[in-house]
């Protein structure tokens, strides 16, 4: 009994000497915590609040009846997505354009990035900067729309030019096997530059010395970017990797929604698409049925996290946490 209690004595002393930093902390630069006070009171009513709405995953949800008034099912609902003869498709879509992104787009934000940190000229830097970053603020909708013009199998530029060399016109997006391609490819194309900002940041805080030390032994650019520039950001890039990881089964709606059409459905619908159109555009918005697929992806979401950051601590010492 005395080892209990003073157990729960250092763990009060501890617990209180916590406090009593936070406070002169606070008290040394409030103006620091007053800033964080907006960001926090944004994520506790936007993103811990509706938390609780998770709870119509294992009801009949009607909304005049409310949280307390629905009736519980258990887990039926989670059991009719299991068993819809579109689960195993829209898995497999998911994951095949989750993968194919990860694997397709991750290195190529990083080598743009050792690229322009060797522009030496600025204005060039600059301008390939600007050319890379400018699509990341085009609308989603105005990118799809300018891709589907370039790529119209009758007036699209890009099929102009393939008759015009002796081949014949695509159907690009008529092509199911064409769909992930499409996707992944124009992503890059739009996100690539943008994304490669985060690691310019990461070559700027490399030490100089390095550098020099590398030039005094004779080392060329490229054996300064993979002994001085790479190993100098792979802590960055881990962790961009397990963010990624985190993110596989949310796929994305607007885009593949945009790119989806009738003869492409096969390889297009994917979980978020689905939930769009089963749970809330059928007959009678199926609320429960909705929220039931999003909760999966969630905690399907939330295991990967923590597996991929469990493995690249053991691995490599670098972690989200």
């Amino acid at each position: 009994m005395e080892i209990v209690r003073e157990i729960s004595s250092i763990r009060r002393k501890k617990r209180s000497n916590v406090a009593s930093k936070l406070f002169l902390n606070i008290k040394k630069v409030p103006q620091l915590y007053l800033l964080a006070v907006l960001p926090i009171v944004y994520i506790l009513i936007f993103k811990y609040i509706p938390m609780y709405g998770a709870v119509i995953a294992f009801q009949d949800y009607v909304p005049h009846k409310g949280f307390f008034g629905s009736n519980w099912v258990g887990l039926k609902h989670f059991k009719n997505f299991f068993d819809s003869y579109e689960f195993w498709n829209v898995i497999k879509n998911t994951l095949g354009l989750s993968f194919y992104s990860v694997l397709a787009g991750f290195p190529f934000p990083i080598f743009l990035a050792l690229c322009l940190n060797y522009v030496s000229r600025s204005s060039v830097r600059k301008t390939v900067q600007m050319i890379t970053y400018a699509p990341h603020f085009i609308s989603m909708v105005v990118m799809m729309g300018i891709i589907i013009q370039l790529l119209d199998p009758k007036t699209g530029i890009v099929n102009m030019i393939i008759a015009q060399i002796g081949f014949e016109k695509v159907d690009f997006f008529g092509n199911p096997d064409n769909f992930k391609s499409l996707y992944v490819w124009s992503g890059i194309w739009q996100h690539a530059g943008f994304g490669c900002i985060i690691y310019l940041s990461a070559l700027a805080a490399i030490d100089p010395s390095l550098h020099e030390a590398a030039v005094m032994d004779g080392a060329s650019k490229v054996q300064r970017m993979w002994h001085v520039d790479i190993p100098g950001i792979l802590p960055v890039a881990i962790v961009m990797m397990i963010l990624s990881v985190g993110n596989l089964m949310d796929v994305g709606f607007e885009k593949v929604l945009l790119m989806q059409n009738p003869l492409n459905l096969s390889t297009s619908e994917v979980i978020d698409t689905y939930v769009y159109k089963v749970g809330l555009l059928s007959t009678g918005i199926k609320y429960s049925y909705a929220s039931a697929i999003g909760l999966f992806t969630s905690v399907i979401n939330l295991i990967l996290l923590f597996m991929v950051n469990k493995a690249a601590k053991t691995l490599g010492k670098t972690s989200l946490w």
